[in-house]
C-alpha cells in the first residue's frame, strides 16, 4: 500500500472514509463496525459515523474486539452520533479498526484481533490511526488493509 494522499485537520480524516465507504456502494443496511477503545477510541468512532450518516447504513461499536458488547450507533438530535445502549449482531460489511487497538497495554492482543477479523472476511478492511501507530505496532504487515487513515496530532498548544 502506498501513500495516495495527504490531507490535513478533522475534515482530512473523514472525507476520505465517506468517500471509501460512499463507492463501495454498498446496499441498504449494509453495517459498518466499528473495533476501538472504550472511551479513547470512542470519540473518534462517532466523528466517523457522523461523517456517513446520511448514507442508509447500519453502524456498530464493538469495545475492544467483545463481540457480545456491540452497541448500535444512533443519530442523536443537536448532538451527533452516539453509541447507543441498544444491542447490536454483528455482520460487517465494513471492518474498521481503531488504532487504539494496537497500542502498547491494551487488553488485547493483535492475534484477537486478527481472529476477530478473520471471522469477517467477506468484509472490506478500514484502518483509522494517529502518529503511525499500526505502522510502530507491525501490524502493516498483519492486517491486509483496504484503506488506512493514518492521522498526525501536532503541535497541541497550551495557553494558561
Amino acid at each position: 500500500m502506498e501513500l495516495s494522499e495527504q490531507l490535513s485537520s478533522v475534515p482530512g480524516i473523514l472525507r476520505p472514509f465517506k468517500a471509501f465507504i460512499t463507492e463501495m456502494g454498498l446496499a441498504e443496511g449494509a453495517q459498518i463496525v466499528y473495533y476501538g477503545c472504550p472511551g479513547t477510541c470512542t470519540p473518534f468512532v462517532e466523528l466517523l459515523a457522523f461523517a456517513i450518516r446520511d448514507l442508509p447504513l447500519s453502524q456498530v461499536f464493538v469495545p475492544y474486539v467483545d463481540e457480545l458488547g456491540a452497541r448500535k450507533l444512533r443519530m442523536v438530535t443537536e448532538v451527533g452520533m452516539q453509541v447507543s445502549a441498544e444491542p447490536a449482531t454483528v455482520n460487517p460489511a465494513v471492518t474498521v479498526l481503531m488504532g487504539g487497538l494496537s497500542m502498547p497495554n491494551v487488553p488485547v492482543s493483535r492475534d484477537q484481533v486478527l481472529t476477530t477479523v478473520g471471522a469477517h472476511q467477506s468484509s472490506a478492511l478500514v484502518g483509522v490511526c494517529f502518529m503511525k501507530m499500526f505502522e510502530k505496532m507491525g501490524w502493516l504487515e498483519s492486517f491486509d488493509f483496504d484503506l488506512i487513515i493514518d492521522a498526525t496530532i501536532e503541535p497541541v498548544n497550551i495557553w494558561k
